[in-house]
């Protein structure tokens, strides 16, 4: 059996080639899209400034660089499994002729519209474009599909459910005429004849749904018996392949982190609904910010996630410790993140302070470390740490933790001016940044220290009680050293 719970880190081409023939149930991809834009992804905030610039340069670049991967996902896809490709206007036909080829044109099963955001005031020499196409393809004829129902509309409701019991029960008419003739369900009820087709149930049917009232009787004996179809036992009205009724995130909206092409929770939960049963095993070989993840382990789903992002498959492992309530290194792991100090030298400088703040939680007793809030200037602080006994809550108008003043600086240098070791001027910085926030203790992130930035950490704590604590990124990797805050 595969495993799965798991989150790789790396180039999905090379970790989609560990994966076995054939056992997969669902795949859902929502690869970057060819969009000559450039994007700066703030994670939930925190200061990251991670570019999805166009890598691809033109549509065909970009198609050259998928058909591999579509390719490797075809093939990790059980004959039962169901494959759904998220994509926009700028390279979804492109993408659809890709499809055919890899999976064959009459495994096309349906093209989903989402119309994700309403009428653009810019669409000035054109129709604005205000959906996106979801291509869901199939392997085999026997997949799994579960229907999917939107709730009616009151303005449906008013029109077709317009009676109502005495006790207020809404209800509609419906006739009980069988569509074909049905000749061992024509039978004669209280005196009034069926059509000449025959009725859509049996006599024993007739009186159960009688005895419990069900049934309408006609005002002339001429009339057609029907039946009442009850508001409150109806699924609603099936989904069809045009999405108007999930929104796209707001800026306002709870489950936004800030990841430019973040999905709602409720689109990937449709998804899984339809196209896997509970145990099932979900993909996401472009994992973003973990949407599908999050959906799936709600739903009772097995997963498998991948992202080329460490900040990214960060940020998908507390999304799912907060909001799906399971715990790295028990019910969940992230794989093949760096964990040599040649690796992580090589990181972008974004990269780095990230997945820094985000370590010092291996090494860090009784605090939270949480990357810094501020878009743009930082004043020095990469970070903050705040005591676990303190109660997150969250005002208007302010960060996270409200007027809470109970944190600790941080700071991370990957680069500094003294053939990699952080000096004297570094910590003099840092020690300028501290005051200005009125912190008497601060955490320092480094691969080395010089000897006189140790000895000016260890002159600020005498004379001028500024406690510094000093961390290397190999005790962060050896995961021995704890502090305590």
């Amino acid at each position: 059996m595969i495993q799965t719970q798991l989150i790789f880190c790396g180039d999905n081409l090379a970790k989609l080639r560990e994966i076995p023939d054939e056992s997969i149930d669902l795949i859902y991809i929502d690869p970057p899209f060819n969009s000559n834009r450039n994007y700066e992804v703030f994670w939930g905030d925190a200061k990251e400034k991670r570019s999805f610039d166009d890598r691809f340069g033109a549509v065909e670049h970009y198609i050259f660089w998928m058909r591999p991967r579509v390719s490797e996902l075809y093939r990790v896809l059980k004959k039962t499994g169901s494959f759904y490709y998220h994509c926009d206007w700028h390279a979804d036909g492109y993408v659809r002729v890709l499809l055919d080829q890899v999976f064959g044109a009459d495994r096309f099963n349906t093209h989903v519209v989402w119309k994700r955001t309403s009428s653009h005031n810019d669409a000035k020499r054109g129709f604005g474009n205000l959906s996106d196409s979801i291509y869901f393809y199939t392997k085999g004829d026997n997949h799994v599909f579960n229907v999917c129902y939107q709730e009616y509309t009151q303005e449906y409701i008013e029109s077709n459910f317009k009676y109502c019991d005495p006790d207020g029960r809404r209800y509609s008419s419906d006739n009980l005429r069988s569509p074909n003739p049905r000749p061992n369900l024509t039978y004669d009820y209280k005196g009034f004849k069926p059509h000449p087709n025959g009725w859509t149930i049996s006599l024993e049917k007739m009186k159960e749904w009688d005895s419990q009232g069900r049934i309408i009787f006609p005002a002339t004996p001429d009339g057609r018996i029907r039946v009442k179809k009850y508001l409150d036992e109806m699924s609603g009205i099936p989904v069809g392949n045009v999405w108007t009724d999930i929104q796209q995130l707001s800026s306002q909206s709870a489950e936004r982190l800030g990841y430019p092409t973040q999905k709602p929770l409720a689109l990937l939960d449709r998804i899984i609904k339809a196209s896997s049963n509970p145990g099932d095993v979900v993909l996401d070989a472009f994992c973003g910010c973990g949407t599908t993840l999050h959906a799936a382990q709600n739903l009772g789903r097995r997963w498998i996630g991948i992202d080329v992002s460490p900040t990214s498959c960060r940020v998908m492992a507390k999304r799912l410790e907060d909001h799906c309530f399971i715990k790295e290194g028990k019910d969940f792991w992230v794989r093949d993140l760096p964990k040599t100090v040649p690796e992580l030298r090589k990181y972008p400088a974004f990269e780095f302070e990230n997945w820094a703040v985000n370590a010092l939680n291996t090494v860090i007793a009784n605090g939270q470390a949480i990357a810094n809030r501020a878009k743009v200037g930082d004043m020095g602080i990469d970070g903050r740490i705040y005591p676990v006994d303190t109660h997150k809550e969250k005002a208007q108008g302010q960060d996270l933790f409200g007027e809470m003043d109970r944190w600790f600086p941080v700071q991370v240098k990957q680069q500094t001016r003294e053939g990699g070791k952080v000096g004297r001027p570094d910590i003099d910085n840092f020690q300028t940044a501290m005051k200005r926030q009125r912190r008497d203790k601060g955490f320092f992130v480094a691969f080395d220290y010089s000897s006189d930035a140790l000895r000016e950490v260890a002159r600020a704590a005498r004379e001028e009680s500024l406690e510094i604590i000093p961390i290397t990124v190999q005790e962060i990797l050896d995961e021995e050293v704890h502090y305590r805050i």
